[in-house]
């Protein structure tokens, strides 16, 4: 089992600009790819776990939403960083798609997708932990069974290394 960071993408990763699926309407989140960067080096796989509703509701398709997951990690991996993996979920109870309508256990504030995650990562829930700008995040994470950072902003680089890096300081030096 291994230590896992588990990302809610838009708020965290991007700029939340509301049902965000155009490469061209993409804005990282100021440090972001940096943060990224750092969880690479040390050898953490990073995992986006987003609610995709705009899916539910007719807004774009769930191939719009892979072709900007590629994207976004092409463009990542010219700044030395890179996503290892990404789960979405594009159910909604309330939205126009039928096969999208429906309650769910993998959106957020469900642990389903986390889960889910954890499961094919391996993730040790004692070690891994997930980034949200929500509480509904931090929510799933906690349900999930591992810990949950609400970042407000600005700078992701900055938040990590206040909050991550010296809440696990002493994890850090045993080697975990």
């Amino acid at each position: 089992m291994m230590r896992v960071v588990f990302l809610d993408r838009d708020g965290v990763v991007n700029v939340d600009i509301g049902y965000l699926w155009r490469r061209e309407d993409l804005h990282w989140v100021p440090g972001a790819p940096e943060a990224i960067r750092l969880f690479n080096e040390r050898g953490w796989p990073v995992v986006v776990v987003t609610n995709q509703s705009g899916v539910a509701r007719g807004y774009y398709r769930e191939e719009d939403v892979e072709a900007l997951h590629v994207w976004m990690n092409a463009e990542l991996e010219k700044l030395g960083a890179r996503i290892d993996a990404f789960y979405f979920c594009p159910h909604h109870p309330r939205g126009a798609i039928e096969e999208y309508i429906r309650e769910c256990d993998c959106r957020k504030p469900q642990p389903g997708m986390i889960l889910q995650a954890m499961s094919d990562w391996q993730a040790d829930p004692e070690d891994s932990f997930l980034i949200g700008d929500k509480e509904s995040d931090v929510a799933a994470a906690v349900a999930a069974g591992i810990q949950g950072y609400l970042f407000e902003g600005p700078n992701l680089l900055d938040f990590v290394r206040r909050q991550i890096l010296q809440t696990n300081c002493a994890i850090e030096i045993s080697g975990g």
